[in-house]
């Protein structure tokens, strides 16, 4: 059994880290960190599996730094001794900050954050100022180990001493497999190198084996054959499509909206409407929200959640990474994850380091198949909660949401690009099999984004969307709030009424006014329109290949004549007939 006390430690540890860790109040070890520090201390390489929130950013830091501080030749300004990789900028910006805790204790090393959403001069004029430590995330660390030319960057980290890939799996989820072998080629092979991560894939064990030499596998559960903190209680209930955004609503505001609160979308479109949608239904308490377009603004937001006593975040699953937000009470999942292993990394948000915490998924009555399956995926328990919809809620949600469209058409546009974005990521689903898009009502769930029409998508082909109400409103009528953007759409309408070329709703409403003979007639006149077409394209195709016959036929008859000619000659010249012959033959006289 290994041992779980700091002080205890086969190879002990020095006092800066110590008096770090005892400030940051950690008592004991975690399982992860006990059985990874050691090994790592002893200089072997760790692939280390555990899951979310199990402490795993201090079990490679404390080794990291102990690796460090024990070298005998002092540390250059800017010779790199360790590099840490991390998926998001985010979870980059926390590692820095736990990082830099020890540090204040330890002053004769230097870090330094290498991520987006700063220029390049700044970042080389960081690394300029000091740094033995680089937390990075991988296309700004590929960037300047490639591209920099102002400073030799794969000079500095000729002595590096240690490699962490923090969320390993994640790393190449995101396509960042190529990017990571580009990066290990200009890092010395003789170093230690740690992969932590909350999941384990197959991508992960070619990364293993082509990266680490001979490394122990590690894997903490908690329990047997589970994948989340068992402090956690994961709960799920199944709703209408038209009424989960209510029931969602009603849910904070009976658990308390003195709370903190995490809400998991999908799509980034769904984050940017529901943003809006819930600011408004909930004004009494704070509402914020990231996902990744957002760039420059994405740290701000994450900041500020993490100070605020109670709030909302509502995101994407750029946050279910690593992210440690203290007091997170409820993960909220208004949909199934893309993938199996992001339910248990957005759960994994809540009950940390031994904190207690709850989550729910949002299910439609199609979709109840997916508690089965991750339960045997994943290994994650879930009981039901029965939550009764509220017709009055549903209405009131439903008349916000399309007020917000009639007031300013940039929510019209929001709610439009979130369905549509839903949509096709739902058709996408990792878990096709069993969610399937066609078992889904799609005018039920359009009327749950409170759309005032129904926006035209390949998707939509063949489905009856019959449960659809559509608002009786000119859709062409909503103006944009801000002006230039209300005028150019203006310009552009009347290019298109000038030109006769409608929009789409005033089709509609033109052809709603036709009788029943009148759409006949012009349906049979299309009909016949486009018979005509196809024989006269028949004909043209007929000609061509009747051209393309008679060509291929005159030029066989020429390579005929062309080869009997030859053999008159070559017999000419082997005297096999005479000159009077040859000149008969091609009628000289």
């Amino acid at each position: 059994m290994k041992t779980q006390n700091w002080n205890e430690l086969k190879v002990p540890l020095s006092k800066p880290v110590l008096k770090t860790i005892k400030e940051l109040k950690f008592s004991h070890m975690t399982p992860v960190q006990a059985a990874s520090i050691p090994l790592l201390l002893e200089g072997k390489d760790v692939a280390a599996e555990a899951v979310t929130g199990s402490g795993k950013t201090i079990a490679f830091l404390v080794p990291l730094l102990e690796i460090l501080q024990k070298r005998e030749e002092k540390w250059k300004p800017m010779e790199i001794g360790a590099i840490i990789i991390s998926p998001t900028r985010e979870l980059a910006v926390q590692i820095n900050e736990v990082l830099q805790q020890f540090l204040n204790n330890i002053p004769n090393l230097k870090q330094v954050l290498l991520v987006g959403g700063t220029t390049i001069t700044e970042d080389i004029d960081n690394f300029k100022a000091g740094a033995n430590i680089i937390v990075a995330t991988p296309g700004r660390l590929e960037d300047i180990l490639s591209n920099c030319k102002s400073i030799n960057l794969a000079a500095c980290v000729k002595s590096l001493e240690i490699l962490v890939l923090d969320e390993a799996d994640r790393l190449l989820d995101l396509g960042f497999s190529a990017t990571i072998d580009t990066i290990l080629s200009y890092l010395p092979r003789l170093r230690r190198t740690g992969l932590f991560s909350a999941t384990q894939t197959k991508e992960l064990q070619h990364l293993i084996r082509a990266g680490l030499r001979n490394p122990a596998l590690i894997t903490v559960k908690e329990k047997a054959n589970v994948s989340t903190p068992s402090n956690l209680k994961n709960n799920y209930t199944i709703v209408n499509a038209e009424y989960k955004l209510s029931m969602m609503i009603d849910f904070i505001q009976n658990q308390g909206t003195n709370l903190k609160y995490m809400i998991f979308l999908s799509t980034c479109a769904c984050v940017d409407y529901f943003n809006s949608v819930i600011q408004a239904m909930l004004p009494s308490i704070k509402v914020l929200a990231i996902h990744g377009k957002m760039k420059n603004k994405r740290y701000k937001v994450f900041n500020e959640f993490r100070l605020v006593k109670n709030g909302i975040l509502i995101c994407t699953d750029v946050m279910a990474r690593g992210i440690d937000i203290s007091e997170v009470d409820w993960v909220l999942q208004y949909d199934p994850p893309c993938s199996a292993s992001s339910f248990v990394h957005r759960c994994g948000r809540t009950a940390r380091i031994g904190n207690e915490g709850n989550a729910l998924l949002f299910l439609l009555e199609t979709e109840d198949a997916y508690v089965d399956f991750i339960k045997r995926n994943q290994k994650v328990n879930l009981q039901k909660i029965n939550l009764e919809p509220s017709v009055t809620s549903y209405q009131k949600c439903l008349k916000c949401m399309r007020d917000l469209q009639k007031e300013d058409r940039l929510f019209f546009d929001k709610a439009n690009r979130a369905f549509v974005s839903y949509v096709q990521a739902y058709n996408k689903h990792e878990c096709n099999l069993i969610l399937r898009l066609k078992d889904i009502d799609l005018g039920k769930l359009a009327m749950g984004f409170g759309l005032l029409r129904m926006p035209r998508m390949p998707e939509l082909k063949g489905k009856s969307i019959s449960s659809f109400e559509e608002d009786d409103i000119d859709i062409n009528s909503i103006a944009y709030s801000d002006k230039q953007k209300e005028k150019s759409r203006l310009e552009k309408l009347k290019i298109f009424q000038d030109n006769g070329i409608w929009p789409v709703t005033y089709k509609r409403k033109r052809k709603q006014t036709e009788s029943w003979s009148q759409v006949k007639k012009r349906k049979l006149e299309k009909q016949e329109n486009r018979k005509k077409r196809k024989e006269k394209k028949m004909k043209q195709n007929e000609s061509v290949d009747a051209k393309k016959k008679k060509k291929k036929k005159l030029n066989e008859q020429d390579i005929e004549e062309l080869a009997k000619d030859i053999a008159l000659i070559k017999k000419l010249k082997k005297k096999k007939i005479s000159q009077e012959e040859f000149d008969a033959a091609f009628g000289i006289d």
